[in-house]
C-alpha cells in the first residue's frame, strides 16, 4: 500500500492526527522536499518525532525513477511525505497513477496547504481567488524579470476582480528561498502602486501578514522563510477590514481597491 501524507506547513508537528497515525503504522517512509519545504524542521526532526527513518528523494527519484518506492509498496505499507498538502502544486498524481497501474492500493491523507493559509491569514475570501502562479528566480527560467505567463495570469485575475496567490520560488538543495520583498520588487517594476500582501511563516506560532503597495513592500524585511505574496483584485469591505486589522493596510491604499 502507498499512502500519500501531507505534512502541513511548518514543522514536524504540523501533520494531522490522521497523518501521524498512518505514519506510525508504516513500514517505510519516503519524502521529497523540492516542491516545498518544512522550514521549521529538519529531516532528522521528522525522524525523531515520528520514530521512523525517512528516505528523501530528489525530483528524478520521484518523477523518473520511482521504482524503489513502488517496489516497496507492493509488499509493505509505504508512506510518501511532502510539505503542505500532498496533491497540491505537485506532480505526485503521476506517482499515484503508476501505483494504481501496478495494482497497489493507494490512499491520500491531506495536510494544511499554503493556498488555504493565504486566505485564512489575510482574511481574503477563498472563493474570490483566481489562478495561482509561481514566481521563479530569474536564473531559473533563463531571463530577466517576471515571466510573461505570470504577468498575463495576474492581469487576467485583476481584470475579473480576483485575487492572485503568488508562490515564491524555492531551491531547497541550495537553501535558497525567494523573499517577499524580493518578489514585491520584481512585480513593482510593472505595478509599483498596486496593493500586495506578504504572508510569512504560515503555520508557525508567529506568522506575519503585511499589506501595502508593492513598492513599499519591496523595502521591508519579512524575516525567515517561507514567504508568499498575494495580489488582491477587488476587495470586499469585510476583506478590507481584515487587511487593515491583520495586515496593517492604510485606508489610502485600500480605497484604491475596495468595492
Amino acid at each position: 500500500m502507498l499512502t500519500f501524507i501531507g505534512l502541513g506547513l511548518y514543522d514536524e508537528r504540523s501533520i494531522t492526527v490522521e497523518g501521524r497515525e498512518a505514519l506510525a503504522d508504516a513500514d517505510r517512509a519516503f519524502a521529497e522536499f523540492y516542491t516545498s519545504h518544512l522550514v521549521g524542521a529538519t529531516v532528522e526532526d521528522l525522524e525523531s518525532y515520528h520514530d521512523i527513518d525517512v528516505a528523501v528523494r530528489d525530483r528524478a527519484g520521484v518523477e523518473q525513477h520511482p521504482e524503489d518506492i513502488l517496489d516497496a509498496a507492493e509488499d509493505e505499507h509505504v508512506v510518501f511525505l511532502t510539505a503542505g498538502d500532498t496533491m497540491i502544486s505537485t506532480t505526485h498524481v503521476d506517482l499515484r497513477l503508476r501505483a494504481v497501474e501496478r495494482g497497489i492500493d493507494t490512499r491520500v491523507i491531506h495536510g494544511v496547504t499554503a493556498q488555504s493559509a493565504a486566505s485564512g491569514l489575510t482574511g481574503l475570501q477563498n472563493y474570490r481567488f483566481g489562478k495561482a502562479v509561481t514566481l521563479p528566480f530569474p536564473y531559473a527560467h533563463g531571463a530577466d524579470g517576471v515571466p510573461q505567463s505570470v504577468i498575463d495570469s495576474i492581469e487576467a485575475n485583476r481584470e475579473r476582480g480576483l485575487h492572485t496567490l503568488v508562490y515564491l520560488d524555492i531551491k531547497a538543495d541550495r537553501d535558497e528561498y525567494m523573499s517577499g520583498d524580493y518578489a514585491a520588487e520584481m512585480l513593482a517594476d510593472g505595478w509599483e502602486d498596486v496593493l500586495g500582501i506578504v504572508v510569512a511563516r504560515a503555520g508557525s506560532e508567529n506568522p506575519l501578514v503585511a499589506a501595502d503597495r508593492l513598492s513599499e513592500l519591496a523595502e521591508r524585511d519579512f524575516g525567515d522563510p517561507l514567504h508568499m505574496l498575494v495580489i488582491p483584485g477587488d476587495v470586499h469591505h469585510v476583506e478590507a477590514d481584515a487587511l487593515r486589522t491583520l495586515g496593517g493596510a492604510s485606508d489610502e491604499v485600500l480605497s484604491e481597491n475596495e468595492v
